[in-house]
């Protein structure tokens, strides 16, 4: 189990988003979901950067925090798939909004991604 040092601050919408969808791969773990990949093997396909270990710990969390299902087939070898819950589908019009902003200020963000990099 964790023990947190930081106490939690969920004094807002905000914190709470954070603290549920904090994680470098969940916001594209949702999207990929969505999109029809839900075996582990084709989102490890789809973020190839992600270690195994990473992509199953933020899945687990995902599952935790009820935005995702996994159903285990009773087959050898075991076969896992992985669904949105109604809960998960009402974040995805969110995180589609946030690729569009990023879409129509991807100049900028590179620019300014590219600035931090550099004084690195």
């Amino acid at each position: 189990m964790k023990v947190r040092k930081i106490p939690l601050n969920l004094n807002c919408g905000l914190d709470l988003i954070g603290e549920v969808l904090y994680g470098k791969w969940k916001i594209r773990l949702l999207w990929f979901i969505d999109e029809g990949f839900k075996r582990p093997s084709e989102l490890q396909r789809k973020i190839p950067d992600a270690s195994r270990r990473v992509l199953t710990m933020q899945l687990k969390e995902l599952e935790e925090h009820e935005f995702i299902n996994k159903k285990i087939y009773p087959v050898v070898p075991p076969k896992v798939e992985y669904s949105l819950t109604e809960f998960g589908k009402t974040i995805i019009p969110v995180i589609s909004a946030l690729g569009h902003w990023g879409d129509a200020h991807e100049a900028h963000l590179r620019k300014v991604i590219s600035k931090t990099l550099k004084g690195i």
